[in-house]
């Protein structure tokens, strides 16, 4: 809660106290007995709600909630959990005395006398309707965005791999006129499995792009970071150009991280496609993945950490632009060639993740990216 309602001030008169409470209208300020039932109201509480303090003083406050949280027996456990700690938070859909319903804020503080013993509840309601749908609608929006960087991500990937996929097919096509034409057991069956290798590296190309491409709800869960690395690489080799060296390393018996792993995905292929972009016709990405113990109070970096490193021998970084490359739509490309978004989405993934992100780079010097996620327990 933005502030909380206290026990009146002994210096205050009472007639101070009460002008005081009554001029707030941003917010539903009234007492509770023990039992749940409403002894004063405010007029912030007449606003908000709607009802007048003749219609509710006497009534118990479970009026205000609605059906589906009256029948779980919401109101009784708020003012048992106030009793018993002192203090009751809640955040939920609330009834004004026409019907409709706003999200609220809400909480319960229990007032003592001068012996401890608890006289009263103060209850503070805030409408932060407004607020709540502004966050949805940022949570949209970051979806769409989300959405449209996959695609993106998509196109690169899929202009590299039809190259592999012609390939494949060039493999089965031959190999099967080579059998049809030949009379010999030994070289019908060499053929064949020829066929049979290329459709299984072609089921594999398919089921990585599938894998990355599937829409599905977001959702964090443990995993590995060896089997993540390994599964985006496979993807990544089929967007970089043949002068582009792509090495990957990784320490043995790396601790989890607790991730959605689209996302993490996501930026990974975000970061090499950069380094890619930095690199002039020939050069190096090398992925490192690697666990830290770190005490960072500039990053609030506690803990046992998974950093995932990304390293490329390219132009590097103007140390100007350095500081503004997790900006939204801050880009050094030419126009069309980047959003200015896939920094910035590394960056809100990393704060949401509990971890950082951070960038070091000179010009002619390349650039390296260390993406930090806090580590769990091994439990996949």
């Amino acid at each position: 809660m933005d502030s909380k309602v206290e026990t009146q001030n002994k210096s205050m008169p009472a007639s101070r106290y009460e002008q005081l409470v009554q001029s707030v209208v941003d917010y539903a300020i009234y007492m509770l007995d023990p039992t749940g039932h409403v002894v004063s109201w405010n007029a912030g509480a007449e606003r908000i709600k709607g009802y007048r303090a003749s219609e509710v003083i006497g009534q118990h406050f479970s009026l205000f909630f609605t059906p589906q949280d009256r029948a779980q027996g919401l109101p009784e456990q708020l003012v048992t959990r106030a009793l018993e700690h002192g203090v009751a938070q809640d955040e939920g859909w609330r009834l004004r005395k026409d019907g409709t319903q706003f999200w609220a804020l809400a909480a319960l503080d229990a007032i003592r006398d001068e012996d401890g013993q608890i006289v009263g509840l103060a209850k503070v309601t805030r409408d932060i309707t407004d607020r709540r749908e502004s966050a949805l609608q940022l949570d949209a929006v970051r979806a769409q965005l989300f959405h449209a960087q996959k695609l993106e991500a998509l196109g690169q990937l899929t202009g590299g791999m039809a190259h592999d996929f012609n390939n494949v097919l060039s493999i089965i096509i031959n190999a099967a006129s080579l059998a049809m034409a030949s009379q010999d057991p030994a070289r019908v069956k060499r053929m064949l499995g020829l066929i049979l290798d290329a459709g299984e590296r072609g089921t594999e190309l398919t089921h990585r792009l599938l894998s990355f491409a599937r829409n599905r709800q977001l959702d964090a869960s443990p995993q590995d970071p060896a089997q993540l690395l390994t599964s985006t690489v496979g993807l990544l080799r089929h967007a970089l150009p043949s002068k582009i060296v792509l090495e990957e390393h990784w320490e043995r018996d790396l601790p989890c991280i607790e991730v959605d792993a689209s996302q993490l995905q996501m930026v990974l292929l975000n970061l090499v496609f950069n380094a890619r972009d930095a690199i002039v016709e020939s050069g190096r990405i090398c992925i490192t993945v690697k666990a830290i113990e770190t005490d960072d109070e500039a990053e609030d970096l506690h803990g046992k950490f998974v950093c995932f490193e990304v390293e490329d021998t390219g132009m590097g970084i103007d140390p100007e632009h350095l500081p503004k490359i997790f900006e939204p739509f801050f880009t050094t490309k030419p126009f069309g060639k980047g959003t200015g978004l896939g920094l910035s989405q590394a960056y809100g993934f990393a704060k949401q993740s509990g971890g950082a992100i951070r960038a070091h780079s000179s010009l002619g010097s390349g650039t390296r990216i260390k993406l930090y996620l806090p580590a769990i327990r091994r439990s996949v």
